[in-house]
């Protein structure tokens, strides 16, 4: 009891140390990935001091490479958008191939609801990051790179200390009137309140690298995202300006347990093997990159925000990337974190009504793409995309989600809610099948010891 009491008594001590000496701050960010870098220059313009923490030094390597039209607005308002033009391979269609279809099934997103957002990106990571963290700078965002959060205490009169250590071993303290957790899957926060916690409804890792010299198509559908099912999961295939593809296998926790002995470069490689459509389309290919591996692929936290604090993108939830919803929801989190963040510190009064409103926001972008998600194994759901209809507009709706537009004012939800209608009597016709299905998911999610595969969530090299 007595230890307790003076442990308590130090740390005291030392908080009232830091804060003697910390540097003030209105909004200090923990992370300089995409929401991190986007709600830091929006609260920047609108007059804030505001502070970026981020462990690494850009350039650095990250995975997620595709990104969808519904960014692109973002883009523009963030005044980036000629700068991400200039890394980009144009994406104009998402690409279904099923080894139980005969054909396969693109979807043009020039064919969605609001024609308006007829492609989109892909990227190499670490150069559209750097793009997004030297914006910031030049918005009047105080970075610093290498600098990695340690510790937060938020105090009684609603401010918080926040300490940092940098890669030369220096300390600095901050004081902020507010905090944002952008800090991806290290889920900074989240931790520390200890209020994250794994999808039960979903269960998936990744294992991915980069190759040269894949197979792509031709023309204006060279940058076509491709989605290969197989019997354990299913890949992607990003094609990236000068010749590079990412290439991921999204599988379940029992089949990452089967990888034995082998390196995570030669299970990737075997993986490849059990999908022949995409085989094909590496035939002549090379890695050129260590492969990664990332477990615990799913997770979601408590609560997204408190008092003087929000937990954007990863920070807050992870969802499979089956869609490439990943930078979308964590750019979108930024413009919707900076506008209550600005009413919280600007009109107090009305703070809660904010954070009440960004609660709701936030969870919208992960509910309704986690609808398809949990399903686009299940064999009816694969029919619904290879064999689309747009009886009700439903595909047009189908196709407003694929391309992430699903924030605005577009009148897609009662097509989407018809098309939900449709599959549950699709199952409902096929009980068999469905339960069946239902059955195979329930063993696929089912958690399994993955250590010494992955190390659950950042990143394992081969």
């Amino acid at each position: 009891m007595h230890s307790a009491h003076l442990a308590q008594r130090t740390h005291a001590t030392n908080l009232a140390a830091s804060e003697a000496k910390a540097n003030d701050c209105d909004v200090l960010v923990i992370g300089g990935g995409p929401a991190g870098c986007t709600v830091a220059p929006l609260l920047a313009e609108k007059g804030y001091k505001v502070v970026v923490l981020e462990k690494a030094r850009h350039p650095r390597f990250h995975i997620g490479e595709s990104l969808l039209p519904a960014n692109l607005p973002l883009f523009e308002r963030l005044g980036i958008a000629e700068e991400v033009k200039a890394i980009g391979m144009e994406k104009w269609s998402a690409e279904f191939v099923s080894p139980w279809h005969e054909h396969t099934q693109v979807f043009h997103f020039a064919d969605a609801w609001d024609k308006s957002m007829p492609h989109a990106y892909q990227v190499l990571r670490s150069q559209f990051d750097e793009i997004l963290i030297r914006n910031c700078e030049k918005k009047g965002v105080e970075v610093h790179e290498g600098c990695k959060a340690g510790a937060v205490d938020f105090l009684p009169d609603n401010s918080a200390v926040v300490r940092g250590r940098h890669d030369d071993g220096r300390e600095t303290t901050w004081r902020a009137r507010f905090v944002v957790d952008a800090s991806g899957r290290d889920t900074f926060l989240a931790n520390r309140f200890q209020i994250k916690h794994r999808n039960p409804r979903h269960n998936s890792s990744a294992v991915y690298g980069h190759f040269k010299d894949a197979r792509r198509h031709e023309g204006r559908a060279e940058g076509n995202i491709t989605i290969f099912w197989f019997d354990h999961g299913w890949f992607w295939f990003i094609p990236m300006m000068d010749g590079v593809t990412s290439i991921g296998m999204v599988t379940w926790p029992h089949f990452m347990k089967t990888k034995g002995e082998r390196s995570l470069q030669q299970f990737l490689l075997d993986g490849i093997a059990l999908c022949p459509a995409l085989t094909e389309r590496l035939r002549a290919a090379t890695l050129v990159s260590e492969v990664e591996a990332t477990g615990n692929f799913s997770y979601v936290s408590e609560r997204n925000h408190g008092t003087n604090y929000v937990l954007l993108g990863d920070a807050y939830a992870f969802i499979d990337p089956v869609f490439s919803s990943g930078v979308l929801l964590a750019m979108n989190s930024g413009f919707m974190a900076a506008e209550a963040i600005d009413t919280c510190l600007a009109r107090p009064a009305m703070a809660a009504a904010a954070l009440r409103d960004f609660d709701r926001k936030m969870k919208h972008g992960p509910k309704e793409f986690s609808w398809f998600i949990y399903r686009v194994t299940n064999p009816i759901m694969r029919d619904f995309f290879m064999y689309p209809k747009n009886i009700f507009r439903v595909k047009e709706a189908l196709l407003s989600v694929l391309a992430g537009d699903i924030f605005g004012k577009t009148p897609i939800w009662r097509a989407v809610s018809m098309f939900k209608v449709i599959y549950y009597i699709a199952c409902a016709c096929s009980p068999r099948i469905a339960w069946m299905a239902r059955k195979k998911r329930q063993i696929n999610i089912r958690p399994e010891d993955q250590s010494g595969i992955v190390d659950g969530g950042m990143g394992a090299r081969a």
